[in-house]
Protein backbone atom coordinates (compact mmCIF):
# COMPACT_ATOMS: atom_id res chain seq x y z
CA UNK A 1 0.00 0.00 0.00
CA UNK A 2 1.19 3.41 -0.46
CA UNK A 3 2.59 6.21 1.88
CA UNK A 4 1.37 9.11 2.21
CA UNK A 5 5.08 10.04 1.66
CA UNK A 6 4.91 8.37 -1.64
CA UNK A 7 1.89 9.73 -2.95
CA UNK A 8 2.94 13.46 -2.19
CA UNK A 9 6.59 11.94 -4.03
CA UNK A 10 4.61 10.76 -7.01
CA UNK A 11 2.55 13.95 -7.28
CA UNK A 12 5.45 16.45 -7.09
CA UNK A 13 7.26 14.08 -9.87
CA UNK A 14 4.36 14.29 -11.93
CA UNK A 15 4.30 18.03 -11.77
CA UNK A 16 7.74 18.58 -12.53
CA UNK A 17 7.41 16.33 -15.34
CA UNK A 18 4.55 18.82 -16.55
CA UNK A 19 6.68 21.61 -16.13
CA UNK A 20 9.40 19.84 -18.15
CA UNK A 21 7.29 19.26 -20.82
CA UNK A 22 5.40 22.28 -21.17
CA UNK A 23 9.35 24.25 -21.35
CA UNK A 24 10.31 21.74 -24.31
CA UNK A 25 6.99 22.92 -26.20
CA UNK A 26 7.37 26.28 -25.41
CA UNK A 27 11.05 25.95 -26.90
CA UNK A 28 9.90 24.53 -29.92
CA UNK A 29 7.15 27.21 -30.71
CA UNK A 30 10.12 30.11 -29.68
CA UNK A 31 12.24 28.56 -32.40
CA UNK A 32 9.15 28.31 -34.88
CA UNK A 33 8.33 31.84 -34.16
CA UNK A 34 11.97 32.81 -34.60
CA UNK A 35 12.21 31.07 -37.68
CA UNK A 36 9.07 32.40 -38.82
CA UNK A 37 9.94 36.11 -38.46
CA UNK A 38 13.73 35.35 -40.29
CA UNK A 39 11.05 34.21 -43.27
CA UNK A 40 9.06 37.74 -42.85
CA UNK A 41 12.03 39.86 -42.68
CA UNK A 42 13.29 38.49 -45.69
CA UNK A 43 10.77 38.17 -47.64
CA UNK A 44 10.10 42.04 -47.11
CA UNK A 45 13.09 42.98 -48.45
CA UNK A 46 13.11 40.14 -51.64
CA UNK A 47 9.66 41.87 -52.11
CA UNK A 48 11.16 45.10 -52.70
CA UNK A 49 14.20 43.98 -54.87
CA UNK A 50 11.32 41.65 -56.88
CA UNK A 51 9.12 45.31 -57.27
CA UNK A 52 12.21 47.35 -58.55
CA UNK A 53 13.51 44.78 -60.90
CA UNK A 54 9.86 44.41 -62.57
CA UNK A 55 9.22 48.26 -62.90
CA UNK A 56 12.61 47.99 -64.73
CA UNK A 57 11.78 45.68 -67.21
CA UNK A 58 11.55 47.31 -70.64
CA UNK A 59 10.30 44.08 -72.50
CA UNK A 60 7.67 40.74 -72.69
CA UNK A 61 10.91 38.44 -72.95
CA UNK A 62 13.09 40.22 -70.16
CA UNK A 63 9.94 39.77 -68.10
CA UNK A 64 9.60 36.17 -68.67
CA UNK A 65 13.64 35.52 -67.81
CA UNK A 66 12.88 37.37 -64.45
CA UNK A 67 10.11 35.60 -63.72
CA UNK A 68 11.89 32.26 -64.50
CA UNK A 69 15.08 33.59 -62.11
CA UNK A 70 12.86 34.15 -59.72
CA UNK A 71 11.47 30.17 -59.97
CA UNK A 72 14.36 28.53 -58.58
CA UNK A 73 15.60 30.84 -55.29
CA UNK A 74 11.53 30.43 -54.27
CA UNK A 75 11.71 27.00 -54.68
CA UNK A 76 14.80 26.48 -52.61
CA UNK A 77 13.81 28.57 -50.08
CA UNK A 78 10.21 26.94 -49.67
CA UNK A 79 12.44 23.40 -49.30
CA UNK A 80 14.62 25.26 -47.13
CA UNK A 81 11.54 26.63 -44.69
CA UNK A 82 9.88 23.16 -45.26
CA UNK A 83 12.94 21.70 -43.80
CA UNK A 84 13.75 23.73 -40.80
CA UNK A 85 10.18 23.40 -39.69
CA UNK A 86 10.48 19.36 -39.64
CA UNK A 87 13.69 19.48 -37.85
CA UNK A 88 11.43 21.64 -35.03
CA UNK A 89 9.36 19.51 -34.97
CA UNK A 90 11.77 16.43 -34.61
CA UNK A 91 13.58 17.73 -32.37
CA UNK A 92 10.47 18.79 -29.94
CA UNK A 93 9.71 15.26 -30.30
CA UNK A 94 12.70 13.65 -29.49
CA UNK A 95 12.73 16.08 -26.08
CA UNK A 96 9.04 15.17 -25.15
CA UNK A 97 9.84 11.46 -26.43
CA UNK A 98 12.82 10.94 -24.01
CA UNK A 99 10.96 12.34 -20.92
CA UNK A 100 8.37 9.81 -21.23
CA UNK A 101 10.30 6.95 -22.41
CA UNK A 102 11.98 8.30 -18.81
CA UNK A 103 8.65 8.24 -17.12
CA UNK A 104 7.88 4.77 -18.70
CA UNK A 105 10.89 3.31 -17.44
CA UNK A 106 10.10 4.74 -13.78
CA UNK A 107 6.57 3.72 -13.66
CA UNK A 108 7.73 0.41 -15.05
CA UNK A 109 10.11 -0.10 -12.48
CA UNK A 110 7.65 0.84 -9.79
CA UNK A 111 5.21 -1.33 -11.03
CA UNK A 112 7.55 -4.19 -10.92
CA UNK A 113 8.72 -3.33 -7.29
CA UNK A 114 5.24 -3.52 -6.23
CA UNK A 115 4.60 -6.63 -8.15
CA UNK A 116 7.59 -8.37 -6.75
CA UNK A 117 6.64 -7.01 -2.90
CA UNK A 118 3.14 -8.59 -4.00
CA UNK A 119 4.95 -11.99 -4.40
CA UNK A 120 7.03 -12.10 -1.36
CA UNK A 121 3.90 -11.86 0.80
CA UNK A 122 1.61 -14.14 -1.43
CA UNK A 123 0.18 -17.23 0.24
CA UNK A 124 1.75 -20.44 -0.84
CA UNK A 125 0.14 -22.47 -3.23
CA UNK A 126 0.18 -18.98 -5.45
CA UNK A 127 3.21 -19.58 -7.33
CA UNK A 128 1.24 -20.22 -10.56
CA UNK A 129 -0.66 -17.02 -10.95
CA UNK A 130 2.64 -15.26 -9.71
CA UNK A 131 4.20 -16.55 -12.97
CA UNK A 132 1.32 -16.03 -15.20
CA UNK A 133 1.45 -12.36 -14.13
CA UNK A 134 5.43 -11.99 -14.28
CA UNK A 135 4.86 -13.27 -17.83
CA UNK A 136 2.10 -10.96 -18.92
CA UNK A 137 4.08 -8.35 -17.89
CA UNK A 138 6.84 -9.25 -19.52
CA UNK A 139 4.86 -9.95 -22.73
CA UNK A 140 3.84 -6.31 -22.45
CA UNK A 141 6.84 -4.90 -22.21
CA UNK A 142 7.95 -7.12 -25.11
CA UNK A 143 5.22 -5.67 -27.42
CA UNK A 144 5.97 -2.19 -26.52
CA UNK A 145 9.79 -2.66 -27.29
CA UNK A 146 8.14 -3.76 -30.73
CA UNK A 147 6.24 -1.25 -31.68
CA UNK A 148 8.59 1.57 -30.11
CA UNK A 149 11.22 0.06 -32.48
CA UNK A 150 8.21 -0.18 -35.11
CA UNK A 151 7.81 3.51 -34.77
CA UNK A 152 11.41 4.80 -34.81
CA UNK A 153 11.76 2.56 -37.84
CA UNK A 154 8.75 4.29 -39.66
CA UNK A 155 9.69 8.23 -38.40
CA UNK A 156 13.14 7.51 -40.15
CA UNK A 157 11.61 6.07 -43.18
CA UNK A 158 9.39 9.26 -43.39
CA UNK A 159 12.15 11.60 -42.47
CA UNK A 160 14.30 9.97 -45.71
CA UNK A 161 11.14 10.45 -47.76
CA UNK A 162 10.63 14.20 -46.74
CA UNK A 163 14.04 14.75 -47.88
CA UNK A 164 13.86 13.03 -51.03
CA UNK A 165 10.82 14.87 -51.93
CA UNK A 166 12.36 18.27 -50.82
CA UNK A 167 15.17 16.97 -53.04
CA UNK A 168 13.49 16.12 -56.52
CA UNK A 169 11.56 19.55 -55.78
CA UNK A 170 14.29 21.50 -55.63
CA UNK A 171 15.99 20.13 -59.03
CA UNK A 172 12.78 20.32 -60.44
CA UNK A 173 12.38 24.10 -59.96
CA UNK A 174 16.08 24.44 -60.63
CA UNK A 175 15.35 22.93 -64.24
CA UNK A 176 12.24 24.96 -64.94
CA UNK A 177 13.94 28.16 -65.34
CA UNK A 178 16.30 26.56 -67.73
CA UNK A 179 12.92 25.83 -70.18
CA UNK A 180 11.53 28.97 -69.66
CA UNK A 181 14.47 30.58 -71.04
CA UNK A 182 14.52 28.43 -73.98
CA UNK A 183 10.87 29.19 -74.60
CA UNK A 184 11.47 32.60 -74.56
CA UNK A 185 14.34 32.59 -76.96
CA UNK A 186 12.54 30.37 -78.83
Amino acid sequence: MLTAEQLLAAQKANVETLFDLTNKAFEGVEKLVELNLQLAKASLGEVAETAKATLSVKDAQELLSLQAGLLQPAAEKAAAYSRHLYDIAASTNAEVTKVAEVQLADVQKKFMATVDSAVKNAPAGTESAVALVKSAISAANNAYESAHKAAKQAAEVAEANFQAVTNTAVKAAQSAPKAARRAATA
